[in-house]
């Protein structure tokens, strides 16, 4: 049987990868930051197994941190594959860059470097579409693919979290080059993920989507951006430890690409009831705005442009038939109305 480590298992997707895992007959090593999330974990997969499943014998949990080397050795112990998910996805952008940028290269690189030290030879990582999407298309492409690298001195790609996922993804293929060819690598690239978490524990992705059901904003930023469904993104990390054929890629998961607007008024049609706003703000409103507010000015360098992702390369090598964003955008609405998190004004 398969042993899988599995860091970030507490995160929103990491939770959904715990549970893929479980019921393709994994047994599961999950790491949490505190063995106090254990329970939560526990709770969020079992629901969702089959009746007299044996939890006990298939996931067992580890403490670790990205940012200190206690436990790693211990934790990666007759493992077969590493599944690295755990990184810090904020909404605000930190007062210092380096407070997200230092966590995710260097706990990318901790993780590797026990792996290579403990014999493992196979390793999937959650790196993100912002490592790609950071920069200008090429001449004759009109849509992102895994061969592009995002520039962190461009605008489109020098914010704090763009940085960190792109150096962490960056760290990790030069560590397998330089250091430990014996390791397959396979990055998982995934556009904003929306999707019912399976608790009421979730990060800020979903957040995206809370904040358009509540009508937080009274108008709307010119911005698009690709959606892919938490299953999904869970889907393709399993998948690639059985594709041979993954080793060595990179691999975005993407599914249509949308507006603020477009999804505030799928959000509008599907809840008639509620007060949704749909109106999109001028460019030179937020411009404007954004010189008073950090999270503003984030997005400024977006603003008019529309970046299709292809995900073919998901679809083809790792089997993945996308759920509509439509479905996914409204399936994480029901999770966050039935759950008291959008109540109506």
């Amino acid at each position: 049987m398969t042993k899988v480590l599995l860091t970030g298992a507490s995160g929103y997707i990491g939770k959904h990868v715990a549970l893929r895992l479980l019921l393709d007959g994994y047994t599961v090593v999950a790491s949490v930051r505190s063995l106090s999330r254990a329970d939560e974990v526990r709770d969020a997969v079992s629901p969702r197994l089959p009746k007299n499943f044996d939890l006990g014998n298939h996931l067992t949990f580890v403490e670790l941190d990205l940012e200190k080397d206690s436990g790693w050795d211990k934790a990666l112990e007759d493992v077969d594959v590493l599944l690295h998910t755990a990184s810090p996805f904020p909404i605000a952008q930190p007062k210092d860059e380096n407070d997200l940028i230092r966590p995710a290269v260097e706990g990318t690189l901790r993780a590797l470097k026990a792996a290579h030290k403990a014999g493992v030879k196979r390793v999937v990582l959650t790196s993100s579409v912002a490592a790609i999407d950071g920069t200008e298309f090429p001449a004759g492409k009109t849509s992102l693919d895994e061969t592009m690298w995002t520039d962190i001195n461009h605008p489109l790609g020098n914010s704090a979290y763009t940085k960190s996922k792109t150096l962490a993804e960056q760290a990790a293929w030069n560590f397998v080059k330089s250091t430990a060819p014996e390791i397959a690598l396979t990055t998982i690239n995934p556009a904003l993920v929306t999707g019912a978490p399976l608790d009421k524990n979730f990060g800020s992705s979903v957040g995206v989507m809370e904040r358009v059901l509540k009508a937080v904003d009274p108008m709307l930023p010119d911005v698009a951006f690709s959606i892919v469904d938490v299953q999904d993104v869970a889907q393709m990390h399993v998948n690639a430890i059985k594709v041979d054929a993954s080793k060595g890629e990179r691999v975005l998961a993407a599914s249509e690409t949308m507006s603020f607007v477009e999804i505030a008024k799928i959000i509008k049609a599907a809840y008639p009831d509620r007060k949704v706003n749909t109106f999109q703000a001028p460019n030179f409103v937020i411009r404007m705005l954004s010189l008073f507010d950090k999270e503003i000015k984030s997005v400024v360098p977006l603003l008019g442009k529309r970046r299709p992702a292809n995900s073919s390369k998901a679809q083809t090598l790792l089997g993945i038939k996308f759920m509509p964003a439509k479905q996914s955008i409204i399936e994480t609405c029901d999770f966050l109305i039935q759950n008291g998190f959008a109540k109506k004004k």
